[in-house]
């Protein structure tokens, strides 16, 4: 069964050329409900820390000093069979080839610099989500708390 949320990273790229608001439109317009977001920026320990699964390729040093070079948007987005429409949405990491509207043939500049990053399973969505943000802070289309236990097993 797939999952209903996918975690995603508008990057440093995107965010300086102000394309925040035109990628979230073609979120919202796929259907897809903001469950969570913030407009933050990560840290040398932080970016080191989300990356640690590519720590021993080549391209490490450079996607962390990148994606802690200025501000980005994250975001828990809800909608049955999240990863995978998420996945189609944004597009090939290379934006080369990228299928026509797709995110990353839209706005990315590169491969490394390919605008938004996209979870690629229901169990990274999950832990990426879970690095920013606490349970506390992910509501439903309702407004209701997403993924909390509830009260009365509290």
């Amino acid at each position: 069964m797939t999952g209903n949320i996918t975690f995603t990273i508008i990057k440093p790229c995107a965010v300086s050329h102000e394309y925040i608001g035109d990628i979230l439109k073609m979120i919202s317009a796929a259907g897809f409900s903001i469950a969570a977001m913030k407009y933050t920026k990560l840290s040398q320990i932080q970016g080191a820390y989300f990356y640690n699964v590519h720590k021993e390729k080549p391209f490490f040093e450079d996607l962390v000093e990148f994606m802690t070079s200025g501000p980005i948007v994250v975001a828990i987005l809800e909608k049955e069979n999240a990863v995978e429409d998420y996945r189609k949405l944004i597009g090939n990491t290379d934006p080369a080839k990228a299928e026509p509207g797709t995110i990353r043939k839209l706005f990315a500049e590169s491969i490394q610099r390919n605008a938004v990053h996209g979870s690629d399973s229901d169990s990274n969505a999950r832990k990426e989500a879970d690095f920013f943000f606490s349970k506390s802070e992910r509501f439903d289309r309702g407004g209701h708390f997403l993924e909390l236990v509830p009260v009365e097993d509290v």
